[in-house]
This record gives C-alpha cells, sequence and structure tokens, in this order.
C-alpha cells in the first residue's frame, strides 16, 4: 500500500472523472493513433498532419537534452510547439521519488503525460497516480503478465516493446495480439501502443494484429506513405494530368509544371 506521504506527491488532475484526457478522446473514434518521437525542430511539420502526439524516452531524453539545456527546457519546448499531449518518461528508485519527479513534469503543463518503466514501485505509482487523475503510460512491457498486472495497477496506456523482441528471434508483435484478446470486453480496458517501432514492416504488423497506438521516429511515419504501386501509379496520373494541361483541357486551373 502506498503511504500518506507518497499519495500526498501525486496532484489531483480529474477529480471528476476517472476517464484520462487521452482515453477520452480515443473513445469518439478515429484509431489508430499515431505518436512521435523525436527532436523537436524535426517534428514540428509532422504534428499538424493528424499526430496524436509526442512520445519519449530516457534514451531520447539523454540525447536531446544535451543540445536544449536540460531535459526541462527541452520538454518545454515540446509544449510550445504543440497544444497536443507530450508523454515523459521518467525513472527513479522508489514510489516516492518516481512521484515526486513526476509532479516537477505534470505541474508544467496538463498536456504532460507521465511514461514509467515496468516494475514493482511502477505498479504503485500506477495506482497512486489513478487515484489522482494523471494519465500514465507503461513502458518496457515484455510479457502477457507484465501487462495483466500493470493494467489491474490502473495504468492507461500499455507498451510492448516491438523491435527488440525481433532482434532476438521472436514475434514482434506477438505480445499485442495477446493483450488484444486480454483485454477483450473490458469496458475501461488499457490502450495498447505498439514501442520501439523503427521499420514500416513493424509498423504494419502492429496495426493488424490490432495495436490502438503506435509510437515510431517522424522518419518511419513519412516512409510509412511509401509503396512501389503508389509511387508507380502517381506518376501514371500525373503525365495524364500534365498532358491535360499541355493541351489546353486545364484552362483556368493553377497547374505548376514541376
Amino acid at each position: 500500500m502506498a503511504t500518506e506521504s507518497v499519495v500526498s506527491l501525486a496532484t489531483s488532475r480529474r477529480p471528476d472523472s476517472d476517464i484520462a484526457p487521452v482515453a477520452e478522446a480515443r473513445r469518439q473514434g478515429r484509431g489508430p493513433t499515431i505518436w512521435l518521437a523525436g527532436e523537436p525542430d524535426e517534428l514540428k511539420d509532422w504534428m499538424p498532419l493528424g499526430i496524436a502526439g509526442i512520445v519519449t524516452n530516457t534514451v531520447v531524453l539523454n540525447q536531446y537534452a544535451k543540445t536544449h539545456g536540460g531535459v526541462v527546457p527541452l520538454i518545454k519546448k515540446y509544449l510550445a510547439m504543440t497544444d497536443k499531449p507530450v508523454v515523459v518518461e521518467i525513472d527513479g528508485h522508489s514510489v516516492d521519488e518516481l512521484l515526486a519527479v513526476g509532479q516537477v513534469f505534470t505541474d508544467l503543463s496538463d498536456q504532460v503525460i507521465l511514461k514509467i518503466p515496468c516494475t514493482v514501485n511502477g505498479l504503485k505509482a500506477f495506482s497512486v497516480l489513478k487515484e489522482k487523475g494523471v494519465e500514465t503510460f507503461c513502458t518496457t512491457v515484455f510479457s502477457l503478465t507484465q501487462a495483466a498486472a500493470v493494467a489491474q495497477a490502473g495504468v492507461d496506456h500499455i507498451l510492448p516493446f516491438c523491435e527488440p523482441v525481433k532482434d532476438a528471434g521472436g514475434d514482434s508483435t506477438k505480445l499485442i495480439r495477446e493483450c488484444v484478446q486480454m483485454f477483450d470486453g473490458w469496458e475501461q480496458r488499457p490502450f495498447i501502443m505498439a514501442a520501439l517501432v523503427r521499420t514500416v514492416d513493424t509498423a504494419y504488423a502492429a496495426f493488424r494484429d490490432g495495436a490502438d497506438e503506435l509510437v515510431t521516429m517522424w522518419s518511419v511515419y513519412r516512409d510509412m506513405m511509401d509503396h512501389p504501386l503508389t509511387t508507380q501509379w502517381n506518376k501514371i496520373f500525373m503525365d495524364e494530368w500534365l498532358d491535360m494541361h499541355d493541351n489546353g483541357l486545364l484552362d483556368g486551373v493553377p497547374v505548376q509544371r514541376s
């Protein structure tokens, strides 16, 4: 059980509702959602294109914070560039530390969502934060038993890792399929986010197998639009379009040659 001192560290966000902001939005339809990771300047042009939000992890935080003056200034830059959720991964050696660190970031903006690794301390933190209305992601999930445990603790989003399983010779999206089956029928089940997705093929498998959400780098998101047949047929249609222009069939239409 969390101590009274631990509970006091979490700031209440939604006293009149037990449905987190992203969860509320997702229940309106339009899934699956795509979230991006990357350096602020790399993401700013992609965020208006239907992206659900920004997701960080401690690897990228450590990398980007070195050029942005620290983690807090970095998160402020993400917040300044979008009104969408910004998921901040935190870590710590105890429940008290996780909650104290988390509050530094949740105090910055209601846009902030906390991402916490899959640990026993994380279980306790998820339970406290659920009561306080703070939306949470659970990362480093590699098994169905872990997913079940953190779901019962109250986490809002579960992140099965994909590429590390593939790198180890496993099925990168098996856990996504298992979570979809296990949570089927839950009235307020956690969302399943495919995480550490580094290729279009893995993104395809995650969507095929029922992921509610996916987080990837902006470059993979860009490449998700590529297909050789799309390239072939886009050229066919563009050639016809320009032929109409050259033959005066598009008079009054602002056509450009390139």
